[in-house]
């Protein structure tokens, strides 16, 4: 959506409040108290009750928006400016957008958004002929802390990268040509090979076949997936079998580091479930800020 279009089609609070309203009835509303899906809205409360049990959940309960004191089109606004461009936009930049007076009111908001869209990638595995590899994000470290190098330095943060690598034909050559499909990020909490396994069983489907490179810490993956093809690491690797895999990795790098500055390890994966969610949705064109209104109207409770 661009701006012209938003300004348009959200002029004013009500009609993102009504927008809101038909996306989390269109995601299914759930009673809190019994698991229930069917509700009727209360007009004059601007509630939906439930038909079992008659308990009332508000517009936002629920959803990211819970307990916001935010008005909904500040939350529209800001789901439009994240995601009318490829890239990112910081939270410096946002507020001045919003001409809102904090920062830190800006930041929540954004990374409650950048939750629901991890949320929604959680939803889905990656399947078929998967690339796996290791990613080492820079991240932010406390001044004046002595820090180790190697693969335990405390300025990068391992991360497990996942990606599909589809064929597509071309129905008027018939020329079949590899491309890249779906991409999950994860953080690693160890470099242990037990931290792998747990994000492979939890990312991968059981029946895909996984090409990664000859690390220790991959001896295992074959207990969770089909079939384990492992490589030696070369130039050729990269460029061909694990392909995909590093240019995400390469473009995830770029992106964070182009916007964002001083990310703090534990919020890393925040800023990677949104370069995940853009990216799987990267020919999704004008609806994604569509998609995105859906992932925060979703309950999770």
């Amino acid at each position: 959506m661009t701006v012209l279009e938003f300004v348009d089609t959200f002029p004013d609070e009500q009609s993102c409040r009504d927008d809101f309203k038909f996306k989390r009835e269109k995601e299914g509303v759930i009673c809190k108290k019994c698991r229930n899906t069917a509700h009727y809205w209360l007009l004059s409360k601007e509630q939906w009750e439930c038909k079992k049990c008659h308990f009332r959940t508000t517009l936002r309960s629920g959803s990211v928006m819970e307990s916001s004191k935010l008005p909904v089109r500040t939350w529209y606004l800001a789901m439009m400016f994240m995601t009318f461009t490829k890239k990112g936009i910081s939270a410096k930049e946002l507020q001045r957008q919003l001409k809102h007076k904090r920062y830190n009111t800006i930041w929540a908001l954004m990374h409650k958004i950048r939750n629901a869209m991890g949320n929604r990638e959680n939803l889905y595995t990656v399947e078929g002929m998967v690339e796996f590899d290791e990613g080492y994000f820079s991240i932010a470290t406390p001044e004046g802390m002595k820090l180790k190098r190697g693969k335990g330095s405390q300025k990068k943060q391992n991360v497990a990268v996942m990606a599909e690598s589809t064929f597509l034909e071309d129905i008027e050559t018939g020329e079949v040509s590899k491309r890249m499909g779906y991409v999950k990020m994860k953080v690693l909490e160890s470099h242990k090979s037990e931290a792998i396994n747990d994000v492979v069983e939890e990312s991968i489907d059981e029946k895909s076949i996984v090409f990664t490179d000859k690390a220790n810490t991959y001896l295992d993956i074959a207990n969770y997936v089909e079939m384990h093809v492992s490589t030696k690491s070369t130039n050729e690797t990269t460029a061909t079998t694990l392909k995909w895999v590093h240019i995400a990795i390469s473009n995830a790098k770029r992106t964070l580091l182009g916007i964002y500055h001083k990310i703090k390890g534990k919020y890393l994966q925040f800023y990677l479930d949104e370069f995940c969610y853009k990216l799987n949705r990267r020919y999704f064109g004008d609806r994604l800020f569509d998609r995105l209104t859906l992932a925060v109207a979703k309950s999770y409770w």
